[in-house]
């Protein structure tokens, strides 16, 4: 159930991006524009559309990859070639100095993360941490939690969650520099 309802916002994300894709092809497709002032434009009205309220998200590997095959074909299309040139996904991203959405995905979840761990704990976002849901689980395979990508993100980067109290530090360390 909760793996539909994100894989539903991943398709409307996708979608939302492709319609900001489109208001600003006249800048984005025209060969008379630098690239990296292409890319700088992507990164300030494109990008931001795609990853509007990601930072919640428990986001698969499977949903990643659907956002960053939909970014790859705007940045070659950008680029003004296709799939068929056989380009590395790194080249356009460094002639654009763009840096890969997954990245930045992970980027958002943990600044949230941080926000989360910062607040007092009588805060109604940090008492959901220690709810109990009651309840059955389904057959199936446990599906993946935000708790747990967290984890994941976490042990990816070598942080801890001790490290988020110092704010500038936590913000230098989870930082996704652009090209």
């Amino acid at each position: 159930m909760v793996t539909v309802e994100i894989d539903s916002d991943v398709s409307h994300r996708i979608q939302v991006g492709w319609c900001r894709w489109r208001a600003a092809t006249g800048i984005l497709c025209d060969r008379r524009f630098p690239t990296k002032l292409k890319g700088k434009f992507y990164r300030v009205a494109v990008r931001p559309a795609m990853l509007y309220g990601t930072d919640c998200w428990a986001i698969k590997k499977t949903q990643a990859r659907k956002m960053e095959v939909a970014e790859m074909r705007m940045l070659r299309w950008m680029c003004g070639h296709t799939m068929l040139d056989r380009i590395r996904s790194e080249v356009f991203r460094d002639w654009l100095g763009v840096a890969s959405i997954s990245d930045k995905l992970k980027e958002g979840r943990l600044r949230w993360f941080g926000h989360v761990k910062r607040r007092q704990l009588t805060e109604p976002v940090r008492a959901v941490e220690t709810m109990i849901v009651e309840g059955r689980r389904s057959r199936d395979r446990p599906k993946l939690t935000w708790d747990e990508r967290l984890r994941q993100d976490l042990v990816e980067l070598h942080l801890s969650e001790d490290m988020v109290h110092d704010r500038s530090a936590w913000r230098h360390r989870i930082k996704v520099k652009d090209l």
